[in-house]
């Protein structure tokens, strides 16, 4: 039987019929041609024989293989006004409408391409809407934030201390970060980052980025405080290389865009009092590295872990943490993925027995020159 469904070919199958479906459009023209042949052919030796006129028999035929044609035709005429209406109502915006999959013939093979544009464009303007609706909130708040700062200095209120104007620059490095985030987006879309790969050391490199990450944590929670989220301060960042002398090739800036997001990310989902680990170790390939990001907070149910890095995607594990808090605009986990995918590596979740264990592999000279 076939795997696929409504007796459709499983990929990699043998094409039945010498490559020619029973159930396609040239198959069943080509089944209309014969059948009206030996309509025709039939009506005319029962002529000979029983002496009827031929113009009796030459009608009969017409009418047969007309009706014949009209079956036909109906049967692939229908079809194409339902894709007809579909198509349209798609140009105009409604996503929601499918095409009926009834057929095993082209047309039904058309059926499927369609539905799966329209899903397709669903999924685009619903990420298109998530998109506004993130970016709205995330940057209301550090302008709410700046705002109040500005006019209470403005009022005479608070005074233009250093304490103050502090407040006000935790607001504008976070709309900072956001933009950035933003353009960094961008580039994804339009593939115009160029990498610069050079040697480097992998301990002073994250150990660097660790402290910039526990350098954030701080402003980050001066920020939430003022917008009634929890504060992450509680959570301890580790870092484990082995050997220390480990060295690695890539481009420190997109290495630094996918650890800095991982953290993020993992700092966000870790418990109170949480520890977050970063582990860098050689590839099995020459020259590779593989680098570990590993939480201790709820996990991420294996059913969920195709869409992690997906855009937009902010999980829900934020919530039952009890954290709650800022789940982001979604797009750290797509970004970090983007740059490990310019270096022709690899990111996925991986098994652990606690938390969330995020794998990254990175090649190394030596596979990326092959």
């Amino acid at each position: 039987m076939s795997g696929g469904p409504a007796g459709r070919r499983s990929p990699g199958e043998p094409e039945p019929w010498g490559g020619v479906s029973p159930f396609s459009i040239k198959t069943k023209l080509g089944a209309l041609v014969v059948i009206a042949v030996l309509i025709t052919t039939g009506l005319m030796m029962i002529a000979m024989r029983t002496a009827t006129e031929l113009r009796f028999i030459t009608v009969f035929s017409m009418i047969a293989t007309l009706l014949i044609t009209q079956f036909v035709a109906h049967s692939l005429t229908a079809p194409l006004d339902d894709m007809n209406a579909v198509a349209s109502a798609i140009s105009h915006g409604d996503y929601t409408r499918r095409v009926r999959e009834n057929r095993r013939d082209e047309l039904g093979d058309l059926a499927q391409t369609i539905n799966r544009m329209a899903d397709d464009l669903e999924a685009q303007d619903r990420q298109r809407k998530e998109l506004v609706a993130n970016v709205s909130h995330e940057l209301r708040t550090p302008i709410a934030g700046l705002r109040a700062v500005l006019e209470n200095i403005v009022d005479g209120v608070s005074p233009a201390d250093p304490e103050t104007m502090r407040t006000a620059l935790k607001q504008t490095e976070r709309l900072g970060r956001l933009v950035e985030t933003l353009l960094d987006l961008s580039r994804l879309d339009n593939g115009v980052v160029p990498l610069r790969r050079r040697r480097f050391e992998v301990w002073p490199y994250l150990s660097g980025v660790l402290k910039e990450a526990n350098m954030a944590v701080p402003a980050r929670a001066g920020i939430a405080s003022g917008s009634g989220s929890h504060t992450r301060t509680d959570v301890h960042l580790h870092l484990d290389v082995s050997p220390p002398e480990l060295t690695a090739h890539a481009d420190p800036e997109r290495i630094h865009q996918v650890v800095a997001n991982l953290i993020d990310n993992a700092v966000k989902h870790s418990p109170p009092h949480g520890r977050v680990t970063v582990k860098a170790r050689r590839g099995t390939l020459p020259e590779s590295l593989e680098l570990e990001v590993l939480d201790e907070g709820p996990g991420i149910p294996r059913s969920e872990w195709h869409r992690v890095f997906e855009r937009f995607n902010r999980g829900g594990a934020s919530a039952s943490n009890g954290q709650g808090g800022d789940g982001g605009t979604g797009l750290g986990l797509a970004i970090a993925r983007w740059a490990v995918d310019l270096h022709g590596g690899g990111i996925g979740v991986a098994e652990s027995e606690r938390g969330c264990r995020i794998l990254v592999t990175l090649p190394g000279e030596t596979s990326v020159q092959s």
